[in-house]
């Protein structure tokens, strides 16, 4: 199975892409940890479907130095003792976030409130905006119909220049 199309070959694509990238850099550099960053979007690709964006961010945690362990359980975050309290709020965050349709009213106010318990305003300004970034990379990716298994950390580090 290969991609439909290559976005950022077209150069409207590109464009477009350039502008992606460069918010997620603004998130990237907010004050949340790298490894709640990954591991996040981790979980919302995995509700998604999105094979390019969970290879992309298994590896990207890899890289970064997280544990086999801690990778291979976000799916089953609830059921595990390896995350923070501050990530599992970050985690029911991304997704009540990403299961609009399926959570019926969104985000639950005790979700929410969790969230604010252990992240400040910029912060969850960021994993706001990552939840819907990270949902947003994933539809392109499922409808662009991009593979996992190929991305290698750093290949878009040009990208936002």
């Amino acid at each position: 199975m290969g991609p439909r199309i290559d976005l950022l070959a077209n150069e409207l694509g590109a464009r477009i892409g350039k502008r992606f990238a460069g918010v997620s850099l603004a998130i990237e550099q907010s004050s949340l940890s790298k490894s709640t960053v990954e591991l996040v979007s981790l979980r919302a690709s995995q509700i998604n479907g999105c094979g390019f964006c969970v290879d992309y961010h298994t590896k990207q945690l890899a890289a970064a130095g997280e544990s086999a362990v801690r990778v291979n359980l976000v799916a089953a975050w609830r059921e595990s003792s390896v995350f923070t309290d501050a990530e599992r709020a970050a985690l029911a965050l991304a997704e009540e976030g990403t299961r609009l349709a399926d959570a019926h009213h969104g985000v639950s106010d005790e979700t929410w409130a969790t969230a604010r318990e252990h992240y400040d305003e910029d912060q969850i300004v960021a994993l706001v905006y990552l939840v819907a970034m990270i949902n947003a990379a994933n539809r392109l990716g499922v409808i662009a119909r991009n593979p996992g298994g190929s991305y290698e950390p750093g290949m878009f580090a040009g990208l936002t220049n």
